[in-house]
């Protein structure tokens, strides 16, 4: 599909036309000229005092099938995905069977072709994401799988994790941990402290998470691997992975867009739509993260997307399934985090695909058109027919966000 973008402020630092305003002329997916004016019949875009970005790409995200398509398929996943600005997204293993041979990998692969969003599936560390034994990895990664996590499921097994990275390292691939030892965390279901208190809940503690850190991070530092960390929450951790940056071990990590805005106090009325895990922290939390973002220590942002259906949110809060839809509120959130636009584009578009090994996007003459257009001042109502996903559990339903996507390019198809 033809588009003819015009006046736009580019924003992408591997272009020589970043922070640059110019028209953007787009031929069967292809970028064929930028320049100060063009002049085209064809569809027009007018982007006047509006930026554009290389599309989005999410770490973190859950779409049902296979198994669980009543909570998202993945036509309903990627469409809100689109909505959200996301070219990319890599799905999390969390399915029914979870993804954890080759033959799911290719299944999902083959279900997506042909999508405006790419789609990368995840595969599983071990086998029915059990934490007993190795998964398929080479076999999954031959099929296409980028990287490897259990998912929601942190792997307890410290021997099992060794030998992950170690196996992993043998082909180039990636492993992902979720950072929280369960015999910290036990059954609770909040953020231990002042409001777990008030809330006369048992509480998780952040030692939970920070444990389970420092021990990748020694076990990533002794088999000289890479470890990405999905979805920190504490100010500790933060400072866990600063260091460890420091001493040159490899590694990255992510925050969910959520942890950036919402604190534990946002629980004090027991709305299920706030139970998410790892559990919405303190404000100190919160301000260490944003820190982290700005001073390169926290590499990505991610959606955390994750559906449920009315009956599984909709009851009370102690049986409450955790987690929210995030695909289409992501970027209002980072901006209403205070972060410039800038830095969004890093977090959200360019980082996620260099530490996934994705072909990077550039708004360049002569490179396939993957973009997204966005206003940063622009208001919208996130309205129940606004909401792209099959599920709505999201407690920003109903409210006006700042910060709008207003156009998603890739692969010849546009959404808007």
């Amino acid at each position: 599909m033809n588009l003819l973008i015009k006046s736009a402020t580019i924003l992408d630092p591997g272009s020589s036309f970043h922070q640059q305003v110019a028209d953007i002329l787009i031929e069967n997916g292809v970028i064929t000229r930028i320049a100060d004016d063009i002049d085209a019949d064809t569809e027009l875009f007018d982007a006047e005092g509006k930026y554009v970005s290389p599309g989005f790409f999410d770490l973190n995200c859950n779409v049902g099938e296979l198994g669980l398509e009543t909570k998202e398929d993945l036509r309903s996943g990627t469409i809100a995905a689109a909505a959200g600005g996301f070219t990319g997204i890599a799905l999390m293993p969390n399915t029914q069977p979870p993804v954890h041979s080759k033959s799911e990998v290719e299944y999902l692969l083959n279900r997506s072709k042909g999508n405006l969003v790419d789609v990368y599936p995840l595969g599983t560390i071990s086998q029915k994401r059990e934490g007993k034994d190795l998964a398929e990895m080479y076999d999954m990664y031959q099929s296409g799988a980028k990287a490897f996590t259990d998912g929601s499921r942190p792997v307890q097994d410290a021997g099992l994790m060794e030998r992950a990275l170690l196996y992993a390292q043998g082909f180039d691939a990636l492993v992902f941990s979720y950072p929280e030892d369960t015999a910290i965390a036990g059954k609770a279901k909040v953020n231990e402290g002042e409001i777990s208190t008030l809330l006369g809940m048992k509480g998780i503690p952040s030692l939970a998470e920070e444990l389970m850190v420092a021990r990748d991070l020694y076990l990533a530092e002794y088999t000289v691997s890479r470890i990405h960390f999905t979805t920190i929450s504490t100010a500790r951790s933060v400072e866990l992975i600063r260091e460890a940056k420091r001493k040159g071990i490899e590694v990255t990590c992510d925050v969910a867009a959520h942890h950036l805005v919402l604190t534990d106090e946002a629980l004090l009325g027991f709305d299920s739509l706030y139970k998410v895990k790892p559990p919405l922290r303190t404000a100190d939390d919160v301000a260490a993260l944003v820190k982290g973002l700005k001073d390169g220590t926290i590499d990505a942002i991610v959606s955390q997307h994750t559906p449920h259906e009315i009956e599984f949110k909709d009851v009370e809060f102690e049986v409450a399934e955790y987690g929210m839809v995030g695909l289409q509120t992501a970027f209002s959130l980072a901006l209403k985090a205070g972060l410039p636009a800038e830095l969004i584009v890093e977090k959200l578009a360019i980082n996620p695909r260099e530490i996934l090994g994705v072909e990077l996007p550039v708004i360049a003459e002569n490179e396939k058109a993957n973009l997204v257009i966005f206003d940063t001042d622009a208001e919208w109502e996130y309205a129940p027919s606004v909401n792209k996903s099959k599920s709505a559990n999201s407690p920003y339903i109903g409210q006006l966000l700042k910060g709008k996507v207003l156009l998603t390019y890739n692969n010849q198809q546009i959404f808007k």
